[in-house]
């Protein structure tokens, strides 16, 4: 059986390439159980710290929100369950992006016809500026 390494909080830093301030960060919030602590009272972490830190970083990595990796996390906890649950949260967070990614492209297609009202000169005679102030974008 694999012995369980134990880490330092840089250590972890490094391991993940996550930020000390972003794992005491997410200790704080219960993202991340507590840590174990030496006699002299500095943090260690192990194995499962560090596959746990590499989800959240995973999730994060794909825009789930805090709230969202939360109820995913205590969801796995539970590996018999059915994943339906999971994949409901994953659904909802498609939903989330499939409207973002709309909003993007109306956001895009306005900022492109700005754009186009430029034809350089005196800033004073700025079409973009012009557009924004009068709140046609």
């Amino acid at each position: 059986m694999a012995r369980d390494t134990r880490l330092p909080i840089g250590g972890l830093a490094k391991r993940t390439g996550t930020k000390v301030n972003t794992i005491r960060f997410y200790e704080d919030i219960g993202l991340l159980p507590c840590a174990a602590r030496t006699a002299s009272g500095r943090r260690t972490y192990g194995d499962e710290d560090v596959g746990r830190l590499a989800f959240i970083r995973n999730a994060r990595g794909l825009g789930f929100s805090i709230d969202e990796i939360r109820s995913l996390t205590a969801l796995a906890l539970g590996p018999g369950q059915d994943c339906a649950e999971i994949r409901a949260v994953a659904a909802r967070h498609l939903l989330d992006v499939d409207e973002k990614l709309e909003r993007m492209a109306r956001l895009r297609a306005e900022l492109a016809r700005i754009v186009q009202l430029c034809d350089g000169g005196p800033v004073s005679d700025c079409r973009v500026i012009e557009a924004i102030a009068a709140g046609n974008a």
